[in-house]
């Protein structure tokens, strides 16, 4: 019996079909497709020998090695793990880096078993390039971007409309140097893979928030970077108690949530103090060492406090540190360029909703 082939087409993730990754582990962490799963046909070092069998031997000599080094009962808990998870999951469909003979040999064991399921043609590297493809063609797609001061709450404000694309979130940035994650960041490809997902559903107008190219360790692909640069703007202005409230709350109160949920009490905190100490004393360059050891002491006062069940102490230091680091900043920024795309509204944060609002049911 012939082993199913399937075309490599984004439907297959509009439709979120299970995929099985037979790549090695080390294969999958630097880059997946959306909602794969990774049940290798081979462990990194199985693949690391058999990679210098091909390259010293030839491909024949190759398969001989993984023969013998997946074979008896390693064999049969691979091909066991394949059966749980179609037998849970009976649509899924199998790939491999470029969809040849690991996927083949995975189809073929599964088939031996009993079960027959299809193999993505061309593999991960067919659906990588299917994803990139529709980044770039969304950089043709009408875009409006929603600048503003740190703590004006553009993420919350793009999160209101379903046409947004929320480069932070795929990125686990806030796109600041408070903003780092406390978990682990995605692999580049990854943040690409996420944000091509998401394209998937968005084939008209799209709204984004004001990033730099670099959003933490991602980069937004370059094409659809110079598409952004070029887009028209809405500019929330909210008063410094407002933003102050929506940064504490960033930067003290989700961020505690995080780390107490994560770790406990405790060790939480100690990570929590540790995160907010190292990026402030990234801002040295900037602040320069008078002002950041200012800040570094209302800080460490706010530490205090904050145990005493005080959060708001924290105030203390982040007031400062938007008025006399974050705001010259972007203003600097919005300066800089003279050839600056048109802002079609400046207003506070309800009225730059509205107008976003209108401007994406007016391109629909």
């Amino acid at each position: 019996m012939s082993l199913p082939l399937i075309e490599p087409t984004l439907e297959l993730l509009r439709e979120a079909r299970p995929l099985i990754d037979v790549r090695a582990p080390v294969e999958f962490s630097q880059g997946t497709l959306p909602g794969a799963v990774n049940l290798p046909l081979m462990d990194d070092e199985e693949r690391q020998r058999v990679g210098i069998e091909y390259k010293q031997r030839g491909q024949q000599a190759a398969i001989v090695l993984g023969e013998r080094l997946v074979s008896g009962q390693l064999k049969e808990a691979r091909v066991e793990a394949w059966k749980a998870y179609v037998k849970v999951h009976p649509d899924a469909v199998i790939y491999c880096f470029r969809g040849g003979l690991r996927s083949q040999v995975a189809q073929q064991w599964l088939q031996d078993a009993g079960v027959t399921r299809p193999r993505i043609r061309g593999g991960w590297k067919a659906m990588r390039h299917a994803l990139c493809a529709r980044i770039d063609a969304a950089a043709e797609q009408p875009m409006l971007i929603v600048g503003g001061l740190t703590g004006c709450a553009k993420t919350v404000l793009i999160e209101r409309l379903a046409n947004s694309l929320d480069l932070e979130a795929f990125a686990r940035h806030k796109g600041s140097a408070f903003g780092r994650h406390p978990f682990s960041p995605p692999s580049q490809i990854d943040f690409e893979h996420a944000m091509a997902r998401r394209l998937l559903s968005l084939t008209g107008p799209l709204v984004l928030e004001d990033e730099s190219r670099q959003i933490g360790t991602a980069n937004v692909p370059l094409t659809f970077w110079r598409a952004m640069q070029q887009a028209p703007r809405v500019r929330v202005e909210m008063p410094l108690d407002w933003r102050l409230a929506q940064i504490h709350r960033d930067y003290i109160d989700e961020l505690w949530d995080i780390y107490a949920g994560q770790y406990g009490p405790w060790l939480g905190w100690t990570l929590m103090r540790k995160h907010l100490v190292t990026a402030l004393g990234r801002l040295k360059k900037r602040l320069g060492s008078a002002r950041l050891a200012r800040l570094q002491r209302l800080q460490q006062l706010a530490f205090r406090e904050h145990e005493r069940g005080n959060r708001q102490a924290h105030e203390a230091w982040l007031a400062p540190l938007l008025t006399e680091y974050y705001d010259p900043m972007y203003r600097y920024q919005l300066n800089k360029h003279e050839d600056a795309p048109p802002v079609v509204h400046v207003g506070d944060w309800d009225s730059c909703l509205a107008v976003a609002r209108e401007w994406s049911a007016a391109r629909q």
